[in-house]
């Protein structure tokens, strides 16, 4: 995505009093109104306006009976302190392009002062996908057990339905149960080619419409060391994107070039060992975090070809100064074996979490090293509205290349992006992130929750 948010100026009128007259009119209509005046007048406006609303964060407490939500607090506590945070909303990234807006963030909490439930309505605007209304909710009822679910709908194409639960306190805290469940569509998604040199001018776009889910179970041997079994299922359909003026995928690739390309379904079964010294899950300062994984897929089983996946990694975190400064460091690799592979398969790099210069899926082919290296500074720790968050800045360095084979990699097809990232974090379970990556596409900022590794 290259279009960046235009005024429409055939519908601006003349008169300077624009703010004053359109945000008179937005408090009088109801919300279908508000979406078609976001429709016909300059976003930007809009978004001022949606701010202007939420600026009214502040601590409150709300009467127990008055709330109808899973709530983790003493039942002897009749108020339960609620904390409302407003923030804007502004991303940017070489797939989706240009994202403007703002959310509020209801932090509930109990007596011990720690945030249990969490609940952050959204609201944006981009020029391809017009207005997205998000929910976004996260209930911490203990330190071992935890769901998350996310709802998503654009006014075209995209839509993100998640849920996310974890309990880890099974056998006397030694079985640990995941599971994620999805449905969507992402309609900015894009593919230039395989291989490290797939060049720019073979950019393509599509929509990859997602139906899924993957669960695990991990039981904990002696003290670091865990074994888990997974199972994985992935049902996809390729549509038109959201981009018209790019080339669909199917107008420059076909099915014998691209396994998958007319769709494909997955499912794979998966083994784990992991080795972890690690503080905390979510937001760890020190300690080390080892993983191999084996994921077979096969037709017998329900998978589009028979393929392997292989894939190891590991992190450190090295604190200095009583964890002011945080030294993290991953190394990665993963290798995908097989014939007929579908390219969503496959070893892929780019996005917020891997190469944060570039979007999501930028480079595919069979195999990839990565390497991130990031020093995590907390500049200071600030009450807001009654919370207290550590505030952090992040320069990082992301390294990392494709290529078909691990004895075929060459210097020369490692990608570099260097960048800069701000954190808040409330601990020890909550992370907010702006990540701002360079790469050789040119810059992407990636806005989100939870560190990226």
């Amino acid at each position: 995505m290259r279009q960046q948010v235009q005024i429409l100026r055939k519908n601006r009128p003349a008169s300077k009093t624009i703010d004053t007259n359109l945000y008179s009119m937005l408090q009088e209509t109801s919300m279908n109104m508000i979406i078609s005046t976001i429709r016909t007048f300059c976003p930007l406006h809009i978004i001022l306006y949606v701010s202007s609303l939420l600026l009214l964060g502040c601590t409150s407490h709300i009467p127990r009976e008055s709330l109808y939500l899973p709530l983790v607090n003493d039942a002897n506590e009749n108020m339960v302190k609620l904390v409302t945070i407003p923030l804007p909303v502004i991303a940017s990234s070489p797939n989706e392009g240009i994202t403007s807006g703002a959310l509020t963030a209801f932090l509930f909490h109990n007596k011990w002062e720690e945030v249990t439930t969490l609940l952050a309505p959204q609201i944006t605007y981009n020029d391809n996908f017009g207005v997205t209304g998000s929910f976004y909710g996260a209930y911490y009822p203990t330190a071992a057990r935890n769901f998350e679910f996310n709802i998503s709908k654009s006014e075209k194409v995209n839509h993100d339905y998640e849920l996310r639960v974890r309990e880890s306190s099974l056998l006397d805290n030694k079985l640990e149960l995941n599971g994620f469940f999805f449905k969507l569509a992402d309609g900015s998604s894009r593919f230039f080619g395989f291989n490290a040199k797939s060049p720019q001018q073979m950019e393509t776009n599509y929509a990859n419409e997602e139906l899924g889910y993957n669960v695990s179970a991990g039981y904990k041997i002696g003290k670091h060391f865990q074994a888990a079994f997974g199972d994985r299922f992935r049902d996809v359909r390729i549509r038109r994107g959201a981009f018209s003026t790019l080339p669909d995928i199917k107008d420059k690739f076909s099915s014998a070039d691209v396994p998958g390309i007319d769709g494909f379904t997955t499912h794979a079964l998966r083994v784990s060992l992991v080795y972890s010294t690690l503080d905390n899950r979510d937001t760890p300062t020190f300690g080390g975090y080892t993983r191999i994984s084996f994921e077979p897929t096969m037709r017998d089983t329900g998978g589009a070809a028979n393929y392997r996946h292989y894939e190891v990694e590991a992190k450190g975190f090295i604190p200095v100064s009583n964890a002011r400064y945080i030294s993290v460091f991953r190394l990665m690799y993963n290798q995908t074996l097989g014939n007929d592979v579908p390219f969503l398969e496959r070893s892929i790099l780019g996005g917020e979490s891997t190469l944060r210069g570039y979007g999501r899926n930028r480079f595919i082919d069979n195999s990839f090293l990565l390497c991130n290296l990031e020093e995590r500074i907390r500049l200071f720790r600030w009450e807001v509205f009654g919370v207290t968050a550590d505030w952090e800045v992040a320069p990082f360095v992301d390294l990392g290349a494709v290529m078909e084979s691990l004895d075929k990699v060459s210097g020369s097809n490692f990608e570099f992006n260097p960048g800069i990232g701000f954190r808040a974090i409330v601990r020890p379970n909550i992370v907010g992130r702006l990540d701002l990556g360079v790469g050789k596409d040119g810059p992407a900022v990636f806005v989100g929750l939870g560190y990226p590794f």
